[in-house]
């Protein structure tokens, strides 16, 4: 054996990778009362999905003038949730990102001691609940044109079950765990933009 053995060199320990998280902006209540404008809020979903746009294109898109696409986008960047978008265009006209990639509201907010917070949380949940009616109409309006493993691989169901509210709660985190795993997966062949909905709630009145 020899008197001094080289040390033994140590292995580096790989650390399983983790898919990464969507960088989301907690609203308070400045930046929702910026941002719970139906408009405003469709056009940061179409920066988001869609990648950085121009007022015009916006304006085109739905069907509104580029004024006031411009002015609902200024807004949008006075509370930080549009951002230029450097190395698009050719022109003069300015393109915009989406800064963040989602949105998260407090439950506080919607009983806030402010009038105008509160209405402007109502404004924010029910432009959701309208853009998921809407994409779920636009997707079954063209479902048929799908392949067949597309229509395999939708779903529309419903699930009712006895839980507290901290079952549920336990629940949604699960859930949203479970998509994350999803995120920032290799491209492959066939490979399209899914939209998931969550909707969980309580039925009938508080006890």
């Amino acid at each position: 054996m020899p008197e001094n053995p080289s040390p033994v060199e140590p292995v580096e320990q790989v650390e399983p990778a983790h898919p990464a998280e969507p960088q989301v902006r907690a609203l308070d209540a400045r930046s929702l009362r910026g941002l719970a404008h139906p408009l405003r809020m469709r056009m940061l979903t179409a920066l988001r999905h869609d990648g950085p746009a121009t007022a015009s294109q916006l304006a085109e898109r739905f069907g509104e003038s580029s004024g006031s696409t411009s002015y609902h986008l200024r807004q949008l960047a006075t509370h930080g949730f549009v951002e230029d978008a450097p190395g698009h265009g050719k022109g003069r006209e300015r393109w915009w990102r989406a800064a963040h990639e989602g949105t998260s509201l407090d439950e506080s907010l919607m009983r806030d001691a402010d009038p105008a917070t509160r209405g402007a949380a109502d404004v924010f949940l029910r432009e959701i609940a309208a853009t998921h009616a809407q994409e779920l109409d636009a997707w079954l309006r063209s479902a048929g044109d799908w392949p067949t493993q597309w229509r395999s691989g939708s779903d529309l169901s419903n699930f009712t079950l006895r839980l507290t509210a901290g079952q549920s709660e336990e629940l949604l985190h699960r859930i949203h765990d479970l998509i994350n795993d999803y995120r920032g997966l290799p491209e492959a062949q066939g490979t399209q933009t899914v939209r998931l909905h969550t909707h969980v709630f309580p039925l009938g009145a508080p006890e």
